[in-house]
């Protein structure tokens, strides 16, 4: 494909936490048999699979420098200033001059500014076509923060479309923002939805038990605070036991604990656009309902923790969330975590690699999206991730989300703590064996799955991208 027989693809980000992006890359080498440069920010590990294949070449950019705190305060406005000129002049160096040149590069938007303008004048200098990947539109996020009628906020939305419609293909990830792109701005795209590669799927007992060994320590830590998760598990997961919080091994055979907590997994970027109080007020919620349902007082709590550890089974479940992710907000929510003090309920945060968080998704039971999308037109491709592992999924309803969950088919939708404390009080009633609806989402959840990135990449990325490559063989 091509006379260069070559793509690059740009990420203004750290490309290990760039997951479509990676699977783009993997596509191409694989697929249309390209040789890849991916130019990138580094600081997450990409998966295994990009770091192994020979045609794939990452290059990773230097970051503009954290700002001083004692900067004076008349030139923080000049170093706002000076951080997108870096970057641009670091894009160009690197698409220009750093990398052979491509047939095309393949960029991620957001950021809009200055990636959108170093992609087009490199695609000018390099005789190269240009493709914008739509993740979502850079101007909501950025209004986010300065709010809707900020100047600034007009100024990159007029950036982010003119620039936009200078690109020779777009694709995007919605229905939605392809009647966006099309009615309002004038542009073209074809909808690629992001679907799971072959590395995510449901785990097997093995796969479990070797995971939650490597986690023993992250889950029986408490972050200071003693929990029904942490309680009689001092040891568990050690290399050389045979028993986990969640798993034991007698001779060479696992087995899944009957008492064993409920695995809820929620991945958040801890940013403005995920309110990660919901879950924790829904949490509170589930501990205090169990607890009135049950005619439990907070006087038994050790007892209640000894006879659980002991293998009591209850008719509603012990709940142990696993949040992963970075970002700015992480502190703040892990300090008001730290100060819950439930019975029933206990949270862990940690950062996995990229090899162990689709095996912590297939070894889950049901996972929790917060996300609510800046623009309302983007779909959270963590949800597709968890449906590729055979992973229900709880998710806050916004405009476009039905266009992934499907209610009572493979996920429930909520837009308070409230509906989703009434969810996870429904789907783990009679955890682990009587537990009915969850077991129904689950299935649904599987046959959704079933669809693989490549099969959607090759129906209607592929094409796109040969057809801007043969522009150039004229």
């Amino acid at each position: 494909m091509g006379k260069r027989g070559r793509a690059c693809v740009v990420v203004l980000g750290d490309i290990g936490r760039s997951p479509r992006m990676q699977y783009h890359a993997l596509s191409l080498a694989r697929q249309a048999s390209l040789q890849v440069d991916i130019v990138a920010y580094g600081g997450s590990e990409p998966h295994m699979a990009l770091r192994e294949n020979q045609s794939i070449h990452i290059h990773k950019m230097k970051q503009w420098p954290t700002i001083p705190q004692g900067l004076p305060k008349m030139l923080k406005p000049f170093m706002l200033l000076l951080k997108p000129l870096f970057q641009f002049l670091m894009l160009l160096w690197y698409l220009c001059v750093k990398i052979p040149p491509p047939d095309v590069f393949l960029v991620q938007n957001p950021p809009s500014v200055p990636t959108l303008v170093a992609v087009k004048w490199a695609s000018w200098l390099r005789n190269a076509k240009f493709i914008v990947d739509w993740h979502n539109f850079g101007y909501t996020l950025l209004a986010l923060s300065l709010g809707r009628n900020s100047r600034f906020v007009t100024v990159y939305r007029w950036f982010e479309r003119y620039y936009g419609k200078m690109a020779h293909g777009s694709l995007c990830v919605t229905r939605a923002m392809q009647h966006e792109l099309t009615q309002n701005w004038g542009i073209k795209a074809a909808v690629l939805y992001d679907q799971p590669p072959e590395f995510f799927h449901p785990a097997s007992l093995e796969e479990k038990h070797k995971l939650f060994c490597r986690l023993g320590k992250h889950i029986s830590e408490s972050q200071g605070v003693h929990d029904c998760a942490s309680h009689g598990a001092v040891g568990m997961g050690s290399p050389d036991l045979n028993e986990t919080l969640f798993t034991t091994m007698v001779a060479d055979d696992i087995f899944l604990k009957p008492n064993r907590p409920a695995l809820v997994v929620s991945s958040t970027s801890w940013t403005a656009d995920e309110d990660f109080g919901i879950l924790l007020e829904a949490a509170v919620m589930y501990d205090r309902r169990v607890a009135a349902i049950l005619n439990e007082d907070d006087s038994t709590v050790e007892v209640l923790w000894n006879e659980m550890s002991a293998g009591k089974q209850c008719l509603y479940p012990r709940l142990l969330f696993i949040i992963t992710g970075k970002g700015p907000e992480k502190e703040k929510y892990e300090e008001k975590i730290r100060r819950l003090h439930l019975k029933r309920v206990a949270f862990r945060t940690m950062w996995l690699s990229a090899e162990d968080y689709p095996l912590l998704l297939g070894s889950a039971d049901l996972g929790v999206c917060l996300h609510t999308s800046s623009s309302g037109l983007d779909l959270p491709m963590k949800v597709v991730d968890m449906f590729g592992c055979g992973l229900p999924v709880c998710a806050v309803a916004y405009s476009c989300i039905k266009e992934l969950v499907k209610v009572e088919k493979n996920g429930l939708l909520f837009s308070s703590s409230s509906e989703l404390a009434d969810e996870l009080l429904m789907l783990f009633k009679g955890f682990p064996e009587e537990c009915d609806a969850l077991k129904l989402l689950r299935n649904g959840a599987l046959e959704m799955g079933s669809s693989r990135w490549a099969t959607e990449w090759e129906e209607h990325a592929k094409p796109l991208i040969s057809e801007v490559i043969s522009q150039n063989l004229g």
